[in-house]
């Protein structure tokens, strides 16, 4: 039993370094609201956001599905796009109310279906003043070998939209 367990765990250690020796690509944005960050933050800590943009982009999004969760970390979220025939599932991670950061990690779709081997979305909410804030979004990614020649990329047009949407929601309340 203590072989097998060893050899368990020495072939978890393997793909946990592989995936962590794998140099991370970022592409950043950040754009200004007129709206304080703890209202940010408030529509960005949980199911919320994902909520907001399935509403607006019914033209994009067929459905959001709630596989597991209550929009705390460990959360999984299943976007399907419009005509049904992709999608993009996604974990949250992280949830940080001091930093006020969300993380989530993608679970298949996107650029993982592409030759990615992690798509990491993360959103701060940073206090510029009184009302007014920075919504940056990261995308953080990692590409496998095998495909280094096509340099697939995650679609960062979905990721400004929700910031474009919430930013219009935001400011529309204030």
């Amino acid at each position: 039993m203590m072989k097998l367990f060893s050899l368990v765990f020495s072939v978890l250690l393997a793909c946990y370094n592989r995936v962590n020796s794998q140099e991370l690509k970022h592409i950043t944005n950040e754009d200004e609201v007129n709206a304080p960050a703890s209202e940010a933050w408030e529509l960005y800590r949980n199911l919320g956001i994902s909520e907001l943009v399935a509403q607006e982009l019914k033209n994009v999004i067929q459905r959001l599905d709630v596989l597991e969760g209550d929009g705390g970390v460990g959360t999984e979220i299943k976007v399907t796009f419009v005509p049904g025939n992709s999608s993009y599932t996604e974990k949250f991670t992280v949830i940080d109310d001091q930093r006020r950061v969300k993380e989530t990690q993608g679970l298949e779709g996107d650029c993982l279906a592409i030759g990615c081997s992690v798509q990491i979305v993360e959103f701060e909410i940073i206090e510029k003043s009184q009302n007014s804030s920075i919504i940056k979004s990261t995308i953080s990614y990692a590409v496998k070998e095998e495909f280094q020649a096509k340099d697939p990329k995650p679609s960062i047009e979905l990721v400004e939209a929700i910031v474009q949407i919430s930013k219009k929601f935001l400011e529309r309340n204030n």
